[in-house]
């Protein structure tokens, strides 16, 4: 089974979901950067437990700039070091040396989706969940292909016959297409845990605890 998704930061558990019941997860990176979206920022408790962004400094880009094409600003890592202050589960993490904490605020890339893809498969592994990533931009699906008939087209040149997406696409796909292109289409159901950043969580509960949680709900097959 595969899923496409955009690129995340440090997302939180129901995002981790995708990677619990799909063997290969394609980060759809190719489309355009939703500025104010959750791509390249997520939410923590501060010391009083209010919520605030963390979010990833990036260079200037154009408007129409899509995912892959984003980069880190020269002085991303003095500035998340700085924010990370904020966050007490994040500098807990990083005093103690916590290696995901040490890669969130030291970027050892300038490439937004290189730093991204090193943050979640660094959160997968330690969940315990094996599963392969694929770009969407080194499948060079051409721009003429877009909604659902993208995704068959992704399906395809990968050689597979299920797809998961969220609970949230339900309304975007016609499982009586993805049957005709002999795919399987299944959803997740919707996600009941906490909505923190898995970086935080992940500072302050068992990551044995989390995959249990986040495996607590499989996925149902649609119906054409």
């Amino acid at each position: 089974m595969i899923c496409v998704m955009q690129p995340y930061f440090a997302p939180y558990g129901g995002y981790f979901q995708l990677f619990a019941f799909s063997e290969t997860f394609v980060l759809l990176d190719c489309v355009q950067f939703p500025r104010r979206g959750w791509v390249h920022r997520n939410q923590l408790p501060q010391q009083d437990g209010r919520a605030a962004w963390l979010t990833v400094p990036l260079q200037p880009a154009p408007r129409e700039a899509t995912i892959d094409c984003l980069r880190l600003s020269a002085d991303a890592g003095v500035r998340l070091a700085n924010e990370a202050r904020r966050f007490p589960s994040l500098e807990a993490g990083l005093q103690r040396g916590d290696s995901l904490a040490e890669a969130v605020v030291r970027p050892a890339q300038t490439d937004f989706v290189d730093y991204a893809e090193t943050i979640l498969r660094m959160i997968s592994d330690r969940l315990g969940f094996a599963t392969q990533m694929i770009r969407s931009s080194r499948l060079e699906v051409p721009m003429t292909y877009r909604g659902q008939d993208r995704i068959l087209e992704i399906v395809r040149r990968l050689g597979a016959d299920s797809y998961l997406n969220p609970s949230g696409g339900r309304d975007l796909y016609d499982p009586a297409k993805f049957a005709e292109a002999g795919v399987e289409l299944n959803f997740l159901q919707p996600y009941r845990g906490p909505t923190w950043s898995l970086l935080h969580r992940l500072m302050v509960e068992p990551a044995e605890a989390l995959a249990a949680e986040i495996r607590a709900t499989p996925p149902l097959r649609a119906v054409a």
